[in-house]
């Protein structure tokens, strides 16, 4: 049974896990919080990629105090040597009397290797506080390990009546600067962000993160271009910024220009007329890749949901009506009759500066 001592300390060890939301991945986001005597002598979080641990951050700024002390950390401590040494390790070394983790390592060949250290050291371990909280905090990096596919999330910006653009492709600007400044934020979270052809050609896209007060440490979001027939022009605007832009085609094509213009170009088999979708998020999550954001149009967009690849979907809705003359959100061929339907799972509504961000899961 947990205290709401212990609830007070994990809650503290979650929020410190999310500070590593711009610049933890490929790794989790996790959080520890040392507790001696029922006052915190340490904290600590993951940071980046390569670099200490969210425990051991928490043990150097402990010292000799994290002797007797109690460990809540966000996920269950590692038990094996990856780019750092073992965290379980270095929490037996630091005499720390008693673990808490809000949730086992999803690796099946590591869950509970970590516990089980602490348990044959003599230390005391309890597992499942705020789990649920901690697996919605990392469900990117969950889905990648058990799921073997990045988490896909689908943004759309909307007018009131559902439209994404006018009927000749004009959409700038359907919403305000405060919903496109929190569109940066989504992508700093990404690994990935995913884009057809057709959003290439139409719109000429970044698809990077230039908010300058978002500190990712110099982390771009791989983009990712859906190109079956590779028509992306060498001079996209996505070639020449940092970080790397993927070219997803289908069949021999001529790749060596877009190569020479910073691309990679990457064949893969096709689904009907388009690149096989399936093949690119195993790919993706063979590069270690959490969270894809998708910014596509209506094509894409409905093709994933059709396909259930859609896991979460961030629709941003401003308050004006764009008339029929318009292109609606998703284009669905196959879903004719209303059992067709996707269920979604509102999880929040609010508001970004005059336009309403709805973020819902798809229950699959």
């Amino acid at each position: 049974m947990f205290s709401a001592a212990d609830c007070t300390h994990m809650a503290r060890a979650l929020q410190l896990a999310a500070r590593g939301a711009y610049t933890a991945h490929p790794n989790p986001m996790v959080g520890c919080v040392l507790v001696k005597d029922g006052t915190v002598v340490g904290e600590g979080w993951h940071q980046k990629a390569g670099e200490a641990h969210a425990e051991i951050n928490a043990l150097r700024a402990a010292g000799d105090k994290a002797k007797g002390a109690s460990a809540y950390v966000t996920l269950e401590p590692c038990a094996h040597t990856g780019k750092t040494p073992p965290c379980a390790h270095a929490l037996v070394e630091a005499g720390v009397a008693r673990v808490v983790a809000a949730m086992h390592d999803p690796f099946r060949t590591e869950s509970g290797r970590g516990l089980k250290i602490f348990q044959q050291a003599g230390i005391a371990t309890e597992v499942g506080l705020m789990q649920a909280a901690a697996e919605s905090l990392n469900a990117g990096f969950i889905s990648r390990v058990i799921r073997g596919r990045p988490r896909v999330r689908l943004k759309i910006a909307a007018s009131l009546d559902g439209a994404i653009a006018m009927s000749n492709g004009e959409s700038q600007w359907i919403t305000g600067p405060e919903a496109r400044h929190d569109v940066q934020k989504l992508r700093a979270k990404s690994g990935a962000i995913m884009t057809g052809i057709g959003t290439v050609l139409a719109d000429n896209p970044s698809l990077n993160v230039r908010a300058p007060e978002i500190d990712t440490q110099g982390l771009q979001p791989l983009r990712v271009v859906l190109d079956s027939r590779l028509r992306t022009p060498v001079t996209a605007a996505m070639l020449s910024l940092p970080g790397s832009t993927l070219v997803c085609c289908t069949g021999d094509n001529a790749a060596q220009a877009l190569e020479d213009a910073g691309a990679e170009v990457r064949d893969f088999g096709a689904h009907g007329s388009i690149v096989n979708v399936f093949e690119v998020l195993a790919a993706l999550s063979e590069r270690e890749v959490n969270d894809v954001l998708v910014e596509a149009g209506p094509q894409l967009s409905g093709y994933l949901l059709e396909k259930d690849l859609v896991d979460e979907l961030v629709i941003y809705q401003s308050p004006h009506i764009m008339g029929s003359n318009t292109r609606e959100m998703f284009t669905t061929p196959s879903w004719a009759t209303l059992a067709d339907r996707r269920a979604l799972a509102i999880k929040d509504v609010r508001r970004v500066g005059a336009d309403t961000r709805i973020t819902a899961e798809i229950e699959h």
